[in-house]
């Protein structure tokens, strides 16, 4: 079965998950801890303006409160972002993360695709909004500073709305220098997710972050009221005092990137260079088929627009379990 996105192991025997870019370190015991503790207070509705969640973004961000939204995951501010602008033309990168283009789709959206390198050169007047992935899902490259430069003054020559999805940039060695922030403008709107960073993909929990008041405001009063659970909250704030935690994560992610690529790279596989905490490659056997039999999950990525049969992505996780997905790949490939 050709999974829409990783992480689905329910109901499946699943040994090691390489499908879902999570962080390899887990969730904090610090983040658990707030998540178990809050749980006391959910017989209450939740804040459903995440306003003690929002003051610490704000200054973790050093951005003001009234610029930042927090949803229920990255997808929920997808959807209601596209939902409270309502676009009727948007540019997005080929191949990336398919809720980009389904929900567009079910705004009524028509979708202009091109591929990465080429994105700068297509935005005209007629254009409402540019998505984009930084760095880009399944391919794990970041753009470069230049070509965010342009397409954040290109959407303010054509009114444009930049969402910018840096969900992964936290796990990248280089976040700081490659992120679109330096130069965020009023119609920029950058998403992050504690989902990815932070390993909490079951509580969901996201956030963005605004040029424009006006947008966020139009964004804040989309979609369902109380969007964000008591334990989420909780569990982000907590989050956030977690740097050392990150910083050792990115550490991992950078060492173990190259162990899997080099790994890969040996067994004749056609590997792209990564900045993130995931790998594409494509090879000429059923790999996920092949390492689902020994409880592997591997994601197949030949439903992602511009890619076909034979691409695959796997996360990065740590060395161990790194240790164990090379060696079931030694072992198929030497029985071919």
């Amino acid at each position: 079965m050709n999974d829409i996105h990783g992480g689905n192991i329910s109901g499946r025997k699943i040994l090691y998950d390489f499908s879902a870019n999570l962080n390899p370190l887990g969730m904090p015991e610090s983040v658990k801890k707030a998540a178990v503790s809050a749980i006391s207070g959910s017989d209450r509705y939740p804040d459903p303006y995440c306003r003690e969640l929002i003051g610490k973004l704000s200054r973790y961000e050093d951005l003001p409160a009234e610029n930042i939204v927090c949803g229920n995951g990255a997808d929920d501010l997808i959807y209601r972002t596209i939902h409270a602008l309502s676009p009727k033309n948007a540019l997005i990168a080929a191949p990336t993360f398919s809720e980009y283009g389904k929900a567009l789709s079910e705004a009524g959206c028509v979708i202009g695709e091109y591929p990465p390198e080429h994105i700068c050169e297509a935005p005209s007047d007629s254009t409402d909004m540019i998505i984009l992935c930084n760095p880009n899902n399944p391919t794990g490259r970041l753009y470069d500073r230049e070509s965010l430069k342009i397409l954040c003054e290109k959407c303010i020559e054509t009114g444009a709305v930049f969402l910018c999805d840096e969900c992964f940039i936290d796990l990248c060695g280089n976040a700081e220098t490659r992120s679109v922030r330096p130069f965020m403008n009023k119609n920029v709107i950058i998403l992050k997710a504690f989902t990815k960073t932070y390993a909490m993909a079951g509580l969901r929990l996201g956030y963005a972050l605004f040029g424009n008041t006006e947008l966020a405001g139009r964004v804040r009063g989309s979609g369902q009221f109380w969007s964000v659970s008591v334990p989420a909250q909780a569990a982000g704030t907590a989050a956030l005092d977690e740097k050392e935690y990150l910083k050792s994560a990115v550490s991992l992610i950078s060492d173990e990137r190259g162990y899997l690529a080099g790994m890969l790279a040996a067994h004749g596989f056609d590997v792209i260079p990564s900045d993130a905490n995931f790998i594409l490659f494509r090879c000429g056997i059923p790999l996920d088929e092949l390492l689902l039999e020994k409880g592997i999950l591997i994601r197949n990525c030949s439903n992602y627009s511009g890619l076909e049969q034979g691409w695959f992505r796997i996360a990065v996780r740590t060395h161990a379990e790194n240790e164990v997905l090379a060696a079931a790949i030694d072992e198929i490939t030497n029985k071919r």
